[in-house]
C-alpha cells in the first residue's frame, strides 16, 4: 500500500478484504520487516498491499495459485490478457451465455489461467465456487457486453501492476494446506490468516468446518511469531460462537463492515468484523483512523 492507495488484484471474490486493508495495516507491529505469510491468500489483496519485502502466499485452491504463479513467471502478461479478453469478450457479446459455458467447460478440462480470469470476471456475483469433483460451477452473470474496452483496460492494469510488484518484492505462491503454511513461519515472520468465515455465507475450495477452526486455533496458539486473524464477530441476529469459545484468549479488535455476500438480498447485511492478534496492536485514533504507533517488539504477544 503506497500513498494510501490500495491496489486491487485482477481476481475478484466474495468477502475480498479490499476495504479492510487500511485497518489491517494500522495494527501491524511498527517494526515488522520480516516474511509475510498467508495460509489463505484468496485474491491476495492483503499481501499484495502490505507485505514489506517478502511473502509466502498459499491456498488449497490450485487455480488461484496457478494464476498468480503464471503472472510471476510472465506466462500471463498485460499484453496477452488484453488480447485474450478482447477476443473472448467479442465472442461473449456475439454468442451470449453459450460462450461463457464453452469457456467454463474448457477451463474444467485444461485449467488454463486466462480462462480462469475470464470466468472470474464473467460469472455471477464474482463468486469462486467448485463442485465436489473440482469443477468450476458458477453460472453466467448474464451480461454479454461484460468486457467493454475500459473494463479490459482496468484488468490489464491490475495484472501489469502485479507484474511490476513481483519484480522488486519476492513472492512465493504455494498450493498447500494451512497447517503446512503455518509450520513454515519463524519468529521473525508475521502470519495473516483469512480463513472462510465459519457459519457464514462463504464458499471455499475444500469447505470449512468446526474441526478446521479448532485446528487453526491450536496451531496459532503455539506459534512463536505474531499473527493477525480475520473473522466475523457478530451481526444483528447472532454472534460468532467461536469468539468466546477460542479467540477471546487473544486481543480482539472490531469494526463495522458491510459485505455483499450471496445472490440474495437478505444475505447482504452489515456485520461487525474482527481482527484477532496475539500481540497488543497499536492504538488507532478514532478521528483520523491513522495508527498512533508506540514502541513495541515483535515478541510482546500472547502465547507462543
Amino acid at each position: 500500500m503506497t500513498n494510501n492507495h490500495i491496489t486491487i488484484p485482477p481476481i475478484k471474490s466474495q468477502g475480498i478484504k479490499t476495504k479492510l486493508v487500511s485497518w489491517i495495516h494500522s495494527i501491524i507491529p511498527s517494526n515488522f520487516n520480516g516474511i509475510w505469510i498467508e495460509p489463505f491468500m484468496g485474491t491476495g489483496v492483503v499481501g499484495f498491499n502490505l507485505a514489506p519485502k517478502q511473502a509466502i502466499m498459499c491456498d488449497t485452491n490450485p487455480h488461484l495459485v496457478a494464476f498468480y504463479n503464471a503472472i510471476l513467471k510472465k506466462q500471463v502478461t498485460a499484453r496477452n490478457v488484453r488480447s485474450f479478453l478482447t477476443t473472448e469478450g467479442l465472442l461473449l457479446e456475439k454468442e451470449g451465455e453459450e460462450r461463457y459455458y464453452t469457456v467454463r467447460s474448457r477451463f474444467n478440462q485444461y485449467h488454463e489461467p486466462l480462462d480462469f480470469l475470464f470466468l472470474n470476471r464473467a460469472c455471477f456475483n464474482g463468486m469462486i465456487r467448485f463442485n465436489r469433483h473440482g469443477d468450476f460451477n458458477v453460472p453466467f452473470c448474464r451480461k454479454p457486453q461484460r468486457f467493454a474496452p475500459a473494463y479490459i483496460t482496468k484488468i490489464v492494469n491490475q495484472v501489469d501492476y502485479l507484474s511490476q510488484l513481483f519484480s522488486f518484492k519476492h513472492f512465493e505462491f504455494l498450493c498447500q494446506d494451512f497447517s503446512q503454511t503455518i509450520s513454515m513461519a519463524d519468529k521473525n515472520a508475521l502470519i495473516y490468516c483469512d480463513p472462510p468465515y465459519i457459519d457464514r455465507y462463504a464458499d471455499y475450495y475444500n469447505g470449512w468446518t468446526e474441526q478446521n477452526e479448532v485446528e487453526l486455533f491450536e496451531l496459532l496458539e503455539k506459534i512463536a511469531c505474531p499473527f493477525i486473524l480475520s473473522t466475523w464477530h457478530h451481526n444483528d441476529f447472532r454472534e460468532n460462537q467461536y469468539i468466546n469459545k477460542f479467540w477471546n484468549r487473544f486481543h480482539v479488535n472490531t469494526q463495522n463492515h458491510f459485505y455483499h455476500l450471496g445472490g440474495k438480498e437478505e444475505n447482504r447485511r452489515p456485520m461487525v468484523e474482527a481482527l484477532i492478534t496475539n500481540y497488543l496492536p497499536p492504538v488507532v485514533s478514532p478521528k483520523s483512523e491513522i495508527p498512533i504507533r508506540e514502541e513495541q517488539t515483535l515478541f510482546d504477544f500472547v502465547g507462543g
